[in-house]
């Protein structure tokens, strides 16, 4: 988990200051996991700053994830067919992307304006586990998230701001719970341009709500950690929670 700082809309120096962090980790890790919009900030501002699928920040990702033999993650703004995308990229070692592209824009903020809502929840498959890669607002919403598809890992990136961290900590630790599965949310720590705080609580959870791994608060902070996939089949084969989860259908 890398809980950093973001330079306002300098997609740059974020990538220069990532580059920096990820270097220094030693240990040879197969993710690394970065916040939302973490070249630019929660901008609402795209068509200035938006990226493409082919470029500076996704020949970025590909490069590190080459470089260190382990997948990356976060989101980032895309210009895609016209329009723009709040995308979550999950970029392989070996070059391979996926991609998911936030359901639930932040209406708070005007992001449903300038955004287009993804209609397609993903499951990236890596490393022998299933992962299902979500953002922020998303949160908030647990049918969006409920695991139909037994997946293992959840992960949420974010820019979840400082007044409403107990909301964050909380979901995060019932979506890891409710979906019996690992639960990790990345967020970042600083000041933006709309002078909203953020201070962390980037956090991992097992299925049944203990905490595996946290970073300080209000710190920028590089956090390495292990999962156990045995660890939650284990619980799950024992327990069999969701083998009682509703069935249902979502409508568009």
């Amino acid at each position: 988990m890398l809980q950093a700082d973001l330079v306002w809309q300098n997609a740059a120096e974020n990538l220069k200051n990532f580059s920096e962090k990820i270097n220094e980790i030693k240990e040879q890790v197969d993710l690394i996991i970065l916040p939302e919009m973490f070249t630019t900030g929660f901008s609402m501002q795209p068509q200035k700053i938006g990226d493409t699928m082919h470029g500076e920040t996704v020949e970025w990702m590909r490069k590190i994830a080459s470089e260190k033999d382990s997948a990356i993650a976060g989101s980032v703004i895309i210009y895609e067919n016209n329009n723009f995308y709040n995308r979550f990229l999950f970029v392989h070692p070996s070059g391979e992307i996926n991609f998911y592209d936030k359901r639930h824009l932040f209406t708070l903020a005007g992001e449903d304006k300038v955004y287009v809502a993804g209609k397609e929840k993903i499951i990236v498959e890596y490393k022998g586990w299933k992962i299902c890669p979500l953002i922020c607002y998303d949160l908030r919403f647990p049918v969006w998230a409920r695991n139909v598809e037994e997946y293992d890992l959840l992960i949420y990136v974010a820019n979840w701001p400082k007044i409403r961290i107990a909301a964050w900590d909380t979901l995060l630790k019932a979506r890891s719970i409710e979906n019996m599965c690992y639960g990790i949310g990345v967020n970042r720590v600083g000041v933006d341009a709309n002078n909203y705080e953020y201070n962390g609580h980037s956090a991992a959870y097992d299925c049944l709500g203990e905490q595996v791994a946290e970073t300080l608060e209000n710190k920028e902070e590089t956090v390495v950690f292990t999962l156990d996939k045995n660890h939650i089949s284990k619980i799950r084969n024992k327990l069999g929670f969701l083998n009682d989860r509703d069935d249902f259908e979502i409508e568009f």
